[in-house]
């Protein structure tokens, strides 16, 4: 019964996460391929474009895992708050990015969405013990993002 619970949390995680993507990529009009963004002083740590879709296949696969077997340890009110939370600003930070080119305003978004990411990986990977491994790539990247993010800020 545990991995039948498990498979389906998996499963709904996957759609919701994924969902985000689609939803944030749909909100950010032309994203990165508009003229503006083609323009923007980038940070030369920037990847190239094919390894943000490599990137973040990689994290909402590993973080819809994570979440289906914290489900599995928590369903308080508080950890469905943090996962909403989460949700609203990683597909918010598009189309305030890309779509409307508020730099500053898309920094504060991708600054509280590393805090939140950083409140699964810290607090609640607590309870999920070697799994909370899962949230370190989406973590990690949220950080380089955000360092792109400041030196666009920065430097445009």
């Amino acid at each position: 019964m545990r991995e039948t619970s498990m498979f389906k949390s998996t499963i709904f995680f996957l759609v919701i996460n994924f969902g985000a993507l689609a939803l944030g990529g749909f909100m950010q009009g032309e994203g990165p391929m508009s003229d503006w963004y083609q323009n923007l002083n980038k940070a030369p740590w920037t990847p190239p474009g094919w390894f943000f879709g490599v990137a973040w296949t990689t994290i909402m696969v590993c973080f819809s895992l994570f979440m289906a077997k914290l489900v599995q340890a928590n369903q308080s009110a508080a950890l469905i708050t943090t996962f909403v939370v989460q949700f609203v600003l990683n597909v918010a930070w598009n189309p305030v990015f890309f779509n409307l080119g508020q730099m500053t305003i898309a920094l504060f978004l991708i600054i509280a969405l590393t805090i939140i990411v950083g409140i699964f990986l810290f607090k609640y990977g607590k309870e999920v013990g070697s799994w909370k491994w899962l949230v370190l790539p989406y973590f990690a990247w949220l950080i380089v993002a955000t360092s792109l993010n400041a030196y666009a800020v920065m430097y445009n």
